[in-house]
């Protein structure tokens, strides 16, 4: 197995409808500008409520990704 260097990058994802889609939105859209992702870790979850509800998932990631 190779020898890496990891950097880190925080990121937030959001969605009205899931935690779960906020965390894959956050990493995706991660993905989109950030290469050799290897790791992503679940930092804080976060909620705005609205009239008594949850109105948006806010999920922070901190993700790993190996340098070149």
């Amino acid at each position: 197995m190779p020898h890496h260097v990891y950097k880190k990058i925080e990121v937030v994802g959001s969605s009205p409808d899931s935690l779960q889609e906020a965390i894959e939105r956050g990493g995706a859209k991660a993905a989109d500008s950030v290469h050799n992702i290897h790791w992503f870790e679940l930092v804080e979850t976060r909620d705005n409520v609205e009239d008594g509800k949850i109105a948006n998932w806010q999920a922070t990631l901190k993700i790993g990704f190996a340098l070149d």
